[in-house]
């Protein structure tokens, strides 16, 4: 069995190897500039050529030929596994684009970990790095990628337990507030979380005509594997729908299923705030800095549309004004209280019922 392991190990460099245009193992290789990723490529083809001269030739097949039969079948798999993970950015980009981009990606970036759901986590800063490979779509197909890694991160992340009311109450005055470790946001330029869900559901429903040919005895290899493409009308929509402002999404996991939710741009500020832990009073501060603006607009805004009504101006405007004076005077107190009051009062009663020495 420990032969065994040490073989396998000895021939896994030649193996891994990234295979030629015509799939074959490279038998001299020239590599382009790629991203740092650990060892170095010669150190890569040594290996690969002390495997490679472990295994036997035989009367049909050279030592190379016999390895390539299991380089073929582990890169099949590790091509099939990333479009799995990214069926957006292969439907943005189209499918033989997608093979290009693809190809060269593993080229750069070869799996360098036991499980194949970390294959995708260098797509989307390789995407930027490379705009020519998505073509004339590359903002979209980079925003896509953000999204569908925060989707895989967001399902395989831990779910912490949350607190409840008791334990909020009796949070010491040292302790810091974080976040669900599966909770993740981008920053998009386009209404990719619609094109997204519309991608899934068409591959889904092309799995499904897929296993129901199978279950009626139709051979797998004449089954097309599920494919989706989106046309240019439907990209040019998504782009135009977020041309005035980003779009932010929130990426979260509830009961085994990963949601996206849009936000605006104060929680996303917030929301990255947060991801560094902080102390209770500091956390306080930074969230009221970020949220001040938004409740400063909403109060001011309805404020003055209702000043004409509390000032009593224009015909029968006197039997709207006690309303008027009560809404104006309600919502300075509620901002009052949001802003200044309840943050302060939370932190004193955390603390103890005590104030510092500095008044705080």
């Amino acid at each position: 069995m420990t032969a065994l392991l040490d073989f396998q190990r000895a021939i896994a460099p030649a193996v891994m190897q990234p295979l030629t245009a015509r799939d074959t193992m490279p038998r001299k290789t020239t590599r382009r500039p790629v991203m740092p990723r650990g060892p170095v490529s010669s150190s890569r083809e040594r290996a690969a050529a002390e495997a490679i001269a472990l295994v036997k030739p035989n009367s049909r097949l050279s030592s190379v030929e016999r390895l390539e039969i299991y380089s073929r079948s582990y890169w099949s798999r590790v091509r099939d596994a990333l479009g799995e993970d990214f069926p957006g950015v292969r439907a943005v980009v189209g499918a033989k684009r997608w093979e290009k981009l693809r190809n060269a990606y593993l080229d750069d970036c070869p799996s360098e970990s036991f499980t194949m759901r970390d294959l995708g986590r260098r797509l989307p800063a390789w995407i930027e790095q490379h705009p020519d490979f998505a073509g004339a779509n590359h903002d979209i197909a980079l925003d896509m990628a953000r999204l569908e890694w925060a989707h895989i991160e967001s399902f395989d992340a831990a779910d912490d337990e949350r607190l409840s009311p008791a334990e909020i109450a009796a949070i010491a005055p040292g302790s810091t507030l974080g976040l669900q470790p599966h909770l993740r946001w981008i920053e998009a330029s386009s209404e990719v979380d619609t094109l997204l869900i519309e991608v899934r559901h068409a591959v889904e429903r092309a799995g499904n005509r897929r296993a129901l040919h199978a279950a009626r005895g139709v051979s797998s290899q004449a089954i097309p594997p599920p494919a989706v493409s989106i046309s240019k009308q439907r990209i040019g929509r998504a782009r135009a729908a977020a041309s005035d402002a980003p779009l932010y999404l929130a990426i979260h996991r509830h009961e085994l299923v990963v949601h996206y939710k849009r936000i605006d741009r104060e929680m996303f500020r917030l929301l990255d705030t947060l991801a560094r832990p902080l102390p209770l009073g500091e956390a306080l501060v930074a969230a009221g800095k970020i949220r001040v603006r938004p409740i400063l607009m909403t109060t001011f805004a309805t404020l003055f549309g209702l000043l004409p009504l509390a000032l009593g101006l224009g015909s029968g405007a006197e039997l709207q004004k006690p309303l008027a004076l009560a809404v104006i005077g309600g919502l300075l107190l509620s901002t009052f209280l949001t802003l200044l009051l309840m943050p302060v009062l939370y932190s004193f009663l955390e603390r103890g019922g005590t104030l510092s020495s500095d008044g705080t």
